[in-house]
């Protein structure tokens, strides 16, 4: 048969009725009704019934010898279905091709899994076999939609003014955070590129540059332990613009969540979206990337529990430390084994242990009711806002560990208590941060976000006497409990940027080795500008409704950043090392 395909597999419909067309695509189903054979022609587009009549001798002995996989092209005449035997699950549903050809182009081996959704399979096996994972309609609808976003992601910053320019992909090593991606140059032995873990210093580059609104859909690349929502290789939605401040930069950012929902989901969403001081979040959820789809806020008792005779609560409050806990509706129904799991829950999380109150139709249902007399304890369960058969669950300890603690265990009492409603998107900001954070291991402070990022004008003088508390230019984007985005107004001063490098342990000599250039373009009449990126992987994957950026990641890496697929990473020949001048040392 030499004729070209004419249509896909989910494009026919009832007005196409005698017309003779020619489909191709993958064997889904076989159903011999014992004379009549139908089968089930699949592509990315949908799916066709083919008939095959045993009048037609020679195309009905092929057709028995179809079997799952199978690539087929076929040829045959469009037919409306018979009276009460459309399929109203297909798009196809009412018509049918009579096939007149049939060849076989290829044929399959069984595959290892069947290529349908919801398959009870291993993910490695999935990863082993991508190319057949891929074919299931789940995963072709994943990488659609990340196409999609593509093209709109595309659409509006061009709209807006913005140029698309590429990055090095072989850059300068500047580890700060992650570890670096290494590439040994063959031309400067014992010399390496890095990967680049982000476009940052390229993208303030270009605002030197007078590019004044950049963006790109990048490849960026960090050495770090890896969970479900991180892969060694990663995409972002890069975005740098000059002459802006904070508010500019969210408007602009708003503005684009606004048409990918309206275009991709067709959802319309409010906006200005809720901005939440860092402490204002940490203080209310626990986490500097709450979901608000629900309630659930933590409340602190400190004042109250202060002059208690119960001991624990006291010391803790003594050292300066919080009371914080948090209501569980009808919560009161727990067992004992379901509290110890969530005490147990709670340590992993550093809390020394885990208070859990019940409250009775009279009074509180437990032995702590002895160390509170009656008026605080009603004082208490007010503050909850509690009701009989609700549960309190407290932690007492240092205060940000008391949040961290609370945080975690709210995420998950609102999922085995299915808090969260179905279908809703909730974005917010969260902004003024803290510049820095110490880190016990190293004895310095660090970066909260990147040491590029501007502090407040009006916490500038606290660098040397208070550096704690000086507050950061920057912001996060938060979506459902992830954090998608994350930017900052940029230091723009090489005074400025050598006080941020003083203050972070960083040397005059490392940040000339380190960042000279970005320095040294300071000096050269660099605008004031900042930015933002996007984790595009993780906006895919809460867009398609998965749990893992695996599920949008045409070939994704393991946990442990292996490709099972294609085996890498793999051993290298000796001759290729000879020439870049390594040498492997057995551990």
């Amino acid at each position: 048969m030499k004729s070209k395909r004419t249509h896909t597999c989910g494009a026919l419909r009832k007005e196409h009725a005698g017309q003779s067309v020619v489909l191709m695509g993958w064997v889904d189903r076989r159903r011999d009704h014992g004379g009549v054979i139908f089968i089930d022609l699949r592509d990315r587009y949908g799916k066709t019934q083919i008939v095959f009549n045993p009048e037609n001798e020679a195309v009905y002995q092929t057709a028995k010898t179809l079997r799952g996989e199978f690539v087929i092209a076929v040829k045959g005449q469009v037919a409306i279905r018979p009276e009460g035997m459309a399929n109203e699950a297909l798009a196809t549903g009412e018509i049918e091709v009579i096939a007149d050809e049939c060849e076989v182009l290829n044929p399959a081996k069984t595959p290892p899994f069947e290529i349908i959704d919801n398959i009870e399979v291993s993910e490695e096996l999935r990863l082993k076999y991508r190319y057949l994972d891929l074919r299931r309609p789940s995963m072709q609808s994943n990488l659609l939609l990340r196409h999609r976003l593509y093209q709109v992601v595309r659409r509006y910053f061009d709209e807006n003014g913005f140029v698309e320019v590429e990055t090095p992909m072989l850059m300068k090593s500047t580890p700060e955070g992650a570890r670096d991606y290494l590439v040994p140059s063959r031309l400067h032995k014992g010399k390496f590129y890095a990967l680049p873990q982000s476009p940052q210093t390229y993208k303030q580059i270009l605002m030197v540059a007078g590019f004044d609104r950049y963006f790109q859909i990048v490849k960026c690349f960090r050495d770090e332990d890896l969970r479900a929502d991180r892969q060694p290789e990663f995409t972002q939605i890069d975005v740098e613009m000059s002459f802006v401040d904070a508010d500019d930069v969210l408007s602009m950012v708003e503005g684009l969540m606004q048409r990918v929902m309206k275009d991709i989901k067709s959802v319309d969403i409010d906006t200005p979206f809720p901005r939440l001081s860092y402490e204002e979040a940490m203080e209310k959820y626990g986490s500097d990337k709450p979901d608000l789809r629900f309630g659930a806020q933590l409340v602190d008792i400190s004042d109250f529990v202060r002059a208690s005779e119960f001991r624990v609560f006291r010391e803790v409050l003594e050292n300066h430390g919080a009371v914080k806990g948090l209501r569980v509706p009808g919560g009161a129904k727990y067992s004992r084994k379901r509290i110890d799991e969530l005490t147990e829950f709670v340590k992993e999380f550093g809390a020394k242990g885990l208070v859990a109150i019940k409250i009775g139709e009279a009074d509180w249902d437990s032995g702590l009711a002895k160390f509170f007399d009656e008026g605080l304890r009603r004082k208490i369960t007010s503050a909850f806002g509690a009701e009989a058969g609700d549960l309190l669950l407290i932690i007492a300890d240092e205060r940000e560990r008391t949040n961290v603690v609370l945080g975690n265990l709210r995420n998950r009492l609102a999922r085995e208590e299915n808090w969260i409603p179905e279908g809703q998107y909730h974005f917010s900001w969260v902004v003024d941060f803290p510049l820095l954070e110490y880190d016990e291991e190293e004895q310095r402070y660090v970066a909260r976000h990147h040491p590029f990022t501007s502090p407040m004008e009006e916490d500038v003088h606290l660098m040397d006497s208070a550096p704690e508390k000086v507050r950061a230019k920057a912001y996060d984007l938060v979506l459902n409990g992830y954090e998608i985005a994350g930017g900052s107004i940029r230091i723009h001063k090489r005074e400025l940027q050598n006080k941020m490098f003083s203050l972070l342990k960083i040397s005059p000599e490392e940040a000339e080795r380190k960042f000279g250039f970005l320095l040294e373009a300071f000096e050269y009449g660099a605008p004031p500008h900042g930015g933002i990126a996007f984790g595009f992987d993780r906006l895919a994957m809460i867009l398609a409704g998965r749990q893992s950026i695996r599920d949008v990641i045409a070939f994704p890496k393991t946990n442990s950043a292996l490709s099972l697929m294609d085996g890498a990473p793999s051993e290298v020949d000796e001759r290729q090392l000879q020439e870049l001048g390594i040498k492997i040392i057995d551990p």
